[in-house]
């Protein structure tokens, strides 16, 4: 079988036009009306109506609609239509199709000229009657050859003849013929849209070739009725059908040529139901879909990879043009190759952009469309405040962005720790856990927030720890800051202070001097008030005041170092932790009057322990005994010299 089809068939300008308007609005988020069906098409009213849109019949109507859009269909409307709409506290969209735009404003500015209008269309069509609004409702609507041949005007008056754009073109010229012969002075234009003249003639044209014509579209659509008039002139084999029940395949075996035309406000029929399955039927089905497949600005269509670029994707989405998804409308990913990422033959589901881009294909995104889905499932976990986990993308001034499925998140510079951080650059890349705290896509504010996960974590924590620890404990914790007084050690929920004096059980001069940043050490708890924790490194069983009694023993010379002075003497340390101290008055024989006129810090000295005291940890040392003994001991080499 030889399938033919029109090239004009479908949609026009005018009517896809009125419909991706409606689209567009209703990607608004807001309740859309129509002022009456958008077109005459069942199932593109009905596909509208389950999205949302309702069609209103009368002004009447308006009255209960607080907030909205109302769209005027494609048809138009008259200027007094137009002038009750404007006292309506509402949001009006005027799709009025261009041409027929136009045919208001040829009506509008002759019958202010003077001249008598005269309609070539149908009375009943809403496009007729909004014409005639716009000469007073004053217009002679004519249909026919007949009423054209019994109108008698006004003598006095000259004519200006317009036509309904969907009129059959023929009748037209035949109408116009007859007030030419009666030699009315006529002002004739055709405003017979060029799309359906074009239409008109290629469908005559196929039917006078074809076996069988099949025209598609409403049965109230005035244009499809008008095409199958034309058809059914040139073919006695022509079928009117509106839906896929309408249509019995078994009627086409018999025929080798079928032609197919469609009116302009016929959308996509799916023929998925025929009962023949043979191939010709098979390539039939496939001609009629491919032919008749239409689609809207931000319908979702699905399609099959069939080339991939470093920047680009072509889909066959079944439409008469390839779909085209760019870098930029797949990813926020800078500098991806999709090569990467899409193979050829894979099936992926996109968003129309814009039907046609300009070159004749169809600009898609792929990542609008899932980051509704991810804004969908960023709502979610907004309200049930669950937490997300993503990776920082970028690192900007006030703060850091992650993406959730190509939806950017923002976190700001002071929601991103529980502590101040100047630089943030070591989280690029990193991955993170946040919760939602404000989500609003429609002004593109969606703020996370890591900050709180983090307070919580360490509430938790600081909980556990403070339930786990004991003072005696000896736990591992990490150096978290030093300062000139100590050392802060993180111990895994809360931080303890280990103080200078608590370092060591010698002198500690500086705690950095001890430890840095990150250490790992094992802490005694020494003691807990409240939320403070008191931390040692003074080990009992590293006291070296367990053995001194025995080193330190009165009588006993020991050597030290000299650690620090004041007026009244020097402490000398024996050893880490254990000091003495050298009074002034035990420095010398001779008179001191200040420790660091004849000592120095740091020196070391020789010396005679003449007390100690261990409860109290206290030990006393004289050099001028030692000096004392030194010198007996020569006096009695000296005698013993002598007596010799």
């Amino acid at each position: 079988m030889e399938v033919t089809v029109a090239k004009s068939a479908g949609f026009c300008f005018g009517v896809k036009r009125a419909i991706d308007t409606v689209y567009q609005e209703i990607e608004k988020g807001e309740q859309v009306f129509t002022l009456g069906p958008i077109i005459h098409n069942e199932q593109v009213v009905q596909e509208l109506a389950d999205k949302g849109v309702r069609a209103i019949h009368s002004l009447e109507e308006l009255a209960d609609i607080k907030e909205g859009t109302v769209v005027i269909r494609s048809h138009g409307v008259s200027e007094k239509v137009i002038r009750q709409l404007e006292k309506y506290d509402i949001k009006i969209v005027d799709a009025t199709c261009p041409f027929v735009s136009k045919i208001h404003r040829i009506v509008q500015e002759k019958y202010r000229e003077g001249y008598r209008i005269v309609i070539i269309g149908s009375r009943t069509h809403p496009e007729v009657e909004g014409i005639n609004g716009w000469c007073e409702d004053s217009a002679a609507v004519l249909e026919t050859v007949d009423e054209a041949e019994s109108f008698r005007p006004d003598p006095q008056k000259k004519l200006c003849i317009v036509s309904q754009t969907t009129f059959n073109y023929k009748k037209f010229k035949d109408m116009v013929d007859i007030f030419e012969k009666k030699s009315y002075d006529i002002l004739v234009m055709n405003t017979i849209c060029n799309a359906t003249e074009e239409r008109q003639t290629e469908a005559g044209t196929i039917a006078r070739q074809s076996d069988a014509m099949l025209v598609i579209g409403g049965k109230h659509s005035s244009n499809t009725q008008k095409l199958y008039e034309i058809c059914s002139k040139e073919c006695p084999n022509t079928y009117f059908i509106q839906t896929l029940d309408d249509l019995n395949l078994e009627l086409f075996q018999s025929f080798r040529s079928v032609g197919i035309t469609a009116g302009a406000s016929t959308q996509i029929i799916l023929l998925r139901r025929f009962k023949l399955m043979s191939d010709m039927n098979n390539d039939f089905e496939q001609m009629l879909e491919a032919s008749l497949v239409t689609i809207h600005n931000g319908e979702i269509v699905e399609g099959t990879v069939i080339d991939v670029k470093e920047d680009e994707i072509v889909l066959n989405i079944g439409y008469k043009a390839d779909g085209i998804i760019t870098r930029n409308e797949y990813s926020n990913q800078s500098g991806i190759d999709l090569r990467d990422v899409v193979k050829v033959d894979d099936v992926m589901k996109a968003k129309v952009l814009k039907v046609n881009d300009g070159e004749g294909q169809v600009l898609l995104t792929y990542k609008r469309l899932a980051m509704e889905k991810s804004n969908e499932r960023i709502r979610e976990a907004f309200e049930n405040k669950e937490v997300l986990k993503a990776t920082v993308t970028a690192v900007l001034s006030g703060g850091l962005s992650v993406v959730v499925d190509e939806t950017k998140i923002f976190i700001p510079a002071s929601l991103v720790s529980d502590s101040y951080e100047k630089d943030l650059s070591k989280y690029n890349g990193q991955e993170i856990e946040f919760v939602v705290t404000e989500f609003n896509p429609k002004k593109r504010r969606i703020i996370g927030d890591r900050k709180q996960l983090l307070v919580a974590e360490k509430a938790k924590l600081k909980e556990e720890l403070f339930a786990r620890i004991h003072v005696g404990d000896v736990v591992e914790g990490t150096v978290k800051n030093l300062t000139d007084f100590g050392a802060f050690i993180d111990l895994g929920g809360a931080d303890g202070l280990l103080h200078i004096s608590e370092m060591s059980w010698g002198r500690v001069e500086n705690p950095r001097k001890v430890f840095k940043v990150g250490d790992v050490t094992k802490v005694l708890i020494k003691d807990i008030k409240d939320d403070k924790i008191a931390l040692s490194l003074k080990f009992e069983d590293q006291n070296p005041w367990l053995n001194a009694d025995g080193k330190y023993n009165v009588g006993a010379i020991v050597k030290g170092r000299v650690a620090r002075m004041a007026d009244f003497g020097a402490f000398v340390e024996l050893e880490p932790g254990v000091d003495a101290l050298l009074h002034v008055s035990q420095i010398s024989k001779e008179h001191v009057d200040k420790p660091s006129d004849v000592l120095s810090v740091g020196q070391e000295i020789e010396a005679k322990v003449v007390d100690f005291n261990n409860e109290d940890h206290k030990i006393s040392l004289s050099m001028k005994a030692l000096l004392n003994d030194n010198a007996s001991e020569e006096e009695e080499v000296a005698v013993d010299t002598d007596a010799e």
